[in-house]
Parts: C-alpha cells; sequence; structure tokens
C-alpha cells in the first residue's frame, strides 16, 4: 500500500503535471507550424493556458491532463468553456482586427503517457 499524499502534496504534483502537459501541447502546437504568443495569459475573466498564432487566426488552448483521454473531457463544465470564450474574447480586443480576429478554442488532451488528443473548435460542444 502507497502512502498517502497529504493535500498540499496532492496539489503540489497536480501543478506540475499540468505544466508538464502544457508543455508537451505546446511542442505538439510548434511542430504543427503555429507559434506561441502566450503561455497562462490571464485576462479579466481567468487563464488561457496556450495561445498560438496559426497564420492570421488565433488558436487559444485549454490544457487538460489526466490518466486517460476520456476523463478530462468531462472536466470542462459549460461554465469554463464560458470563462474561457470570455477569456478569448478579451484577449482579440487587442487585436489589430478586434473581434474581427479569425479565432478557434481547442481542447488539448494529455493523457498519462504523454498522448494528445487534440479537439479543435471545442466550444462548440459546449
Amino acid at each position: 500500500m502507497g502512502v498517502a499524499l497529504r493535500k498540499s502534496e496532492r496539489g503540489q504534483r497536480a501543478y506540475h503535471a499540468g505544466l508538464a502537459a502544457e508543455g508537451i501541447v505546446e511542442r505538439d502546437y510548434l511542430r504543427r507550424g503555429q507559434t506561441v504568443a502566450a503561455r497562462r495569459w490571464r485576462g479579466r475573466y481567468g487563464e488561457i493556458d496556450l495561445i498560438c498564432r496559426d497564420g492570421d487566426r488565433i488558436v487559444f488552448v485549454e490544457v487538460k491532463q489526466s490518466k486517460s483521454h476520456d476523463q478530462p473531457v468531462s472536466h470542462i463544465t459549460r461554465r469554463q468553456m464560458q470563462r474561457i470564450c470570455a477569456s478569448a474574447t478579451d484577449y482579440v480586443a487587442g487585436e489589430p482586427k478586434g473581434q474581427l480576429t479569425p479565432m478557434r478554442i481547442d481542447v488539448a488532451l494529455v493523457d498519462g503517457t504523454g498522448a494528445i488528443k487534440v479537439i479543435e473548435n471545442a466550444s462548440m460542444m459546449w
């Protein structure tokens, strides 16, 4: 039997696992030819894990890490997706085209082996 982790230790482990997952996803988007505009960008409505540029399109990426690809999808609530959409709108307000900037919201799922599954235009699911 393993030793039970204290809440603070579990929190630290989850934090570092999240950072590792964000790094894996960032490298995947870079391999696809996108550039990174921001990491852990914080606006008035909350944080966006990764913001990339794909040509003239801005891609907002929510990264979820879990043991399997099935679990993290269930952790995204309608309220969280609304917060991400509001934050994305806040971010593009600073772009030259403002709200006319082409954009999409992806959810990148990272499983326990580091395998990635990207759901493009994920905001349409909620």
